[in-house]
């Protein structure tokens, strides 16, 4: 078993300030300015939603921004005008989406927000070309329906699809369970229409499968965090509808069974569309609610699904519930239909809901490390748990080796989250030191720049900063966020 105190010899980064502030915001002259700029728009200075622009998911853990006005554009051209107006008048701009973000992205400090709620359209759907254009501020939700309307499939599944937004997911380059067979937001984004300091709109790629023309800047802006650009626009490849799905659940008595069959479904060549996890502790808590025939108290939980034709669906199906029955307790759980998998996903979607439930509150991260040491990942982050006092848990995606370490908190109680945003920065060493990343998924947003350059090195911070400074001189795009802020 892992143990901590042998791998983070090295300092840990300072604790978080669970405020963002940063000098520079609007008067009201100014305000004045700013809505004259958007006429399709409108500006907020006060009231509930300006209070909501200042904070994200993270907000139950007490992370709150400060913004002097809300800026909604109804045009690329208003957002081109707003980012001319901030670098006109050296105030920093935060660019928002759906607000679901897990690591303080679109949590201000000072200056404006600016929302691109209002740029909802989508712009064009080829059905026959496996394709569509959409806006920045379209809901995930929607471009999935729309492409299944269409017998199409847009494949990357990020969590909070009501709520969460395409410029959001293209900003953090999100995943979710499907990124296993079919990658995450990233690998379907073709082109993108963003507006760059100090306010010129442009193209780079669009409706194309290839495009090598100079240097590859399409996946230098996707998971830029708002930082380098405003994407106001994107063309997404779609793929055809597979006809059908199959799931396989296996129950395990301990996280080296659990991890064993993860290995062993790789390891055997096969490719399932999904490959998820679940702890004791996650299953401690949601368990209960599962739709289906479970065993008592299960240590260890892993989801497959295989989808495509008729036929290689029971194929498939048959060989995951064959190499996953070694070591797992009675028999594997074989489901077939939409049916059965809309009830089982559900249920997915509700572990977080549930863990959070046990106690009030959660500290939860996304760390990704090498498939073959996720067992050891599991085990430290429980360690972490036990030395500061505190139930914790993981579940995520196995077959990507991404995992939701979650520390469970009394959400009023300040020690306890003191003691869980300790854990976690133990956790982001732990994912280092085991060859891994700080985030996989969620970003890095303004909760762990601190451990960038732990994670990358000082030489390719530098680089990184360079990078910063060629897209944004005046270091006024999301600052704070995604690396830690260059001087000036």
């Amino acid at each position: 078993m892992l143990r901590l105190t042998s791998i983070h010899p090295r300092p840990m980064p300072r604790p978080i300030d669970r405020t963002a502030s940063r000098p520079a915001g609007a008067d009201g002259a100014e305000i004045g300015e700013l809505k004259a700029l958007v006429p399709l728009g409108e500006v907020v200075s006060e009231g509930p939603r300006l209070r909501a622009a200042k904070q994200d998911a993270t907000g139950s853990r007490g992370i709150r921004g400060e913004t002097a006005a809300l800026v909604l554009p109804g045009s690329k051209e208003e957002v081109a005008a707003v980012l001319a107006w901030c670098y006109e008048h050296d105030t920093p701009l935060f660019t928002r989406g759906g607000g679901t973000g897990l690591a303080g992205g679109a949590v201000p400090g000072g200056g404006i927000v600016m929302s691109l709620e209002g740029l909802h359209s989508i712009r064009a759907i080829d059905p026959g070309l496996w394709r569509m254009e959409a806006e920045a501020g379209v809901r995930t939700s929607r471009i999935q329906r729309v492409a299944r309307e269409n017998g199409l499939v847009f494949p990357p599944d990020p969590g909070a699809g009501e709520q969460s937004t395409l410029g959001g997911n293209i900003a953090t380059n999100a995943g979710g369970p499907h990124a296993f067979r079919y990658g995450v937001t990233g690998s379907w984004v073709t082109g993108l229409e963003v507006v760059l300091p100090p306010g010129e709109v442009v193209t780079i790629g669009g409706p194309v499968r290839k495009d090598v023309a100079g240097y590859d800047l399409l996946h230098l802006l996707i998971g830029s965090e708002g930082t380098l650009g405003v994407i106001t626009a994107a063309w997404l490849r779609l793929v055809p509808a597979p006809e059908t799905q199959a799931i396989v659940v296996g129950f395990y008595d301990g996280i080296e069974h659990g991890c064993a069959a993860v290995e062993a479904v790789m390891a055997n060549g096969l490719q399932p569309a999904v490959l998820e996890f679940f702890d004791a502790g996650a299953l401690a808590a949601s368990v209960g609610s599962f739709p289906f025939q479970a065993p008592d108290e299960p240590a260890f939980a892993v989801i497959a699904e295989a989808d495509g034709s008729a036929a290689e669906v029971a194929a498939n199906a048959a060989e995951l519930a064959s190499v996953m029955s070694e070591g797992s307790l009675g028999e594997v759980l074989e489901l077939s239909g939409r049916s059965d998998a809309r009830e089982l996903w559900s249920w997915r979607d509700g572990v977080s809901i549930a863990v959070t439930a046990q106690r009030g509150g959660k500290v939860s991260e996304d760390i990704v490390v090498p498939v073959d040491r996720l067992a050891e990942a599991i085990h430290g982050t429980l360690e972490i748990g036990e030395r500061h006092g505190l139930p914790a848990c993981s579940w995520g995606h196995a077959g990507d080796g991404n995992i939701h370490a979650s520390f469970l908190i009394d959400a009023a109680d300040a020690d306890e989250l003191e003691r869980a945003e300790t854990a976690a920065g133990e956790t982001f060493r732990l994912a280092i030191d085991l060859g891994g990343s700080i985030s996989g998924e969620h970003g890095i947003g303004m909760l762990k720049t601190d451990w960038v350059e732990p994670a990358l090195g000082p030489k390719v911070l530098s680089v990184q900063e360079q990078i910063k400074r060629t897209f944004d001189p005046k270091l006024l795009l999301n600052p704070g966020k995604k690396i830690p802020e260059p001087e000036p």
